[in-house]
């Protein structure tokens, strides 16, 4: 089934398959993210709006569907993955930093909002990271990219992941919500 994150029929679908094939569901990581990079001045509304709908709208639906059964049970996770461009922004990516800096403030609200109900809400936003997204881009951009960042280098899909299992499995996070946890070798830091 491909399931399109901005289509809240096929989430609604996504979750009750999982219910009757698992029982529960216990973790939403919401990870789904496009770019249709281009300058303001140039951007087409469907380069806009795909980003806003994939990028934040697909969170919010994703959040909604899982919050109805994590409710019930008083307990849950939420990961929502943003990025730094969320918080630094980043020239030709309005779009992508409007929508990722909104699911920053988006887990900020819903954390408030499900605490009562035990379900703690964070963020995780990667940095430049080896991916697809990245090996589409020019390799002398991405040296220069690199000679940004404190660490020197882009970061691996592990280091992003293993972020992701201390804030689903770890018992610390039951006192932990509503934050940012960066995983960018530092280059948020600079700005």
């Amino acid at each position: 089934m491909l399931l399109l994150a901005s289509d809240p029929d096929a989430i609604k679908d996504l979750f009750a398959k999982s219910v009757e094939a698992f029982g529960t569901v216990d973790v939403l990581i919401n990870n789904a993210g496009i770019t249709r990079d281009g300058l303001v001045m140039r951007m087409k509304p469907d380069a806009w709006q795909s980003v806003i709908d994939t990028n934040l709208s697909g969170v919010f639906y994703c959040t909604q569907a899982f919050f109805k059964l994590a409710a019930k049970k008083r307990t849950g996770r939420i990961i929502n993955i943003s990025s730094v461009v969320g918080q630094i922004g980043n020239p030709g990516q309005a779009n992508y930093a409007a929508a990722k800096g909104g699911v920053i403030a988006m887990t900020m609200s819903n954390a408030k909002e499900f605490a009562a109900r035990g379900v703690v809400v964070n963020t995780v936003c990667p940095g430049f990271i080896e991916t697809d997204m990245t090996d589409k881009l020019d390799d002398a951009y991405l040296e220069q990219v690199s000679e940004g960042i404190p660490l020197k280098r882009l970061g691996k899909p592990s280091e992003v992941s293993g972020m992701c299992r201390f804030l689903a499995l770890d018992p610390a996070v039951e006192y932990i919500t509503g934050h940012t946890f960066n995983v960018d070798g530092g280059i948020a830091m600079g700005c």
